[in-house]
């Protein structure tokens, strides 16, 4: 099980990477894709008693995450006819170097804090770290409105991911309201994306200063 937790998490600390590191918005929105899967896997191998609630957590991030978000993204991809950030705030291989910097140091900082004494918690308080660092610099230094809602579904991730460690404290209905609040986000995002888009024939949020009286 322990093997299985750590792989897992190395895939999860993977993906982030990938995701700061791609100019092609369509391979980061697979890779946040293949996030939500194996945030779903990992919500089952943190568990070794599955109980309905932790199955339905999985099975619910790999739904939603995996398949419907990915899906209104896609569908917002094709309207707006973009494939590629050309001019990020910052540069991919400084973006790449700075997230891989945040989670040395989520691990380092991790460490350092009085964790519950389980094999949960190295490893998943580190990787819910890094994976908030990683979508905060997506967010902040993307430019494609699209770009900036995928960062924001990785710090999403990261919250989820430390999220697991209290899964059988935490009442089922807010885990589903979290995630329906997610999508439901994500799907008001998909519609601002489209006026951006339409009013300017760009998603680059420089222009909403235009906005300005």
């Amino acid at each position: 099980m322990h093997s299985t937790l750590s792989s897992l998490v190395a895939i999860l600390l993977l993906i982030n990477l990938v995701a700061l590191g791609s100019s092609r918005i369509g391979t980061v929105v697979r890779a946040v894709a293949l996030q939500g899967v194996v945030l779903g896997a990992l919500a089952l191998a943190a568990h070794g008693e599955l109980s309905y609630r932790v199955l339905a957590l999985a099975l619910g991030s790999a739904a939603l995450k995996g398949w419907a978000i990915p899906v209104v993204l896609f569908r917002a991809l094709r309207q707006v006819a973009i494939k590629r950030e050309v001019e990020p705030s910052l540069g991919l291989l400084p973006s790449l170097l700075l997230g891989a910097a945040a989670t040395v140091l989520a691990i380092v900082a991790s460490s350092a804090l009085p964790l519950a004494e389980t094999e949960l918690a190295p490893l998943l308080v580190p990787a819910s770290f890094a994976t908030v660092a990683a979508g905060f610099i997506l967010l902040t230094t993307r430019r494609k409105a699209i770009n900036q809602v995928l960062g924001f579904i990785l710090l999403e991730n990261g919250i989820f991911v430390f999220g697991l460690l209290l899964v059988e404290a935490m009442p089922f209905l807010v885990e589903a309201g979290v995630l329906l609040d997610l999508f439901v986000g994500i799907f008001v995002f998909s519609i601002i994306i489209h006026h951006i888009n339409r009013e300017f024939a760009s998603l680059d949020t420089r222009r909403l200063s235009l906005l300005k009286e």
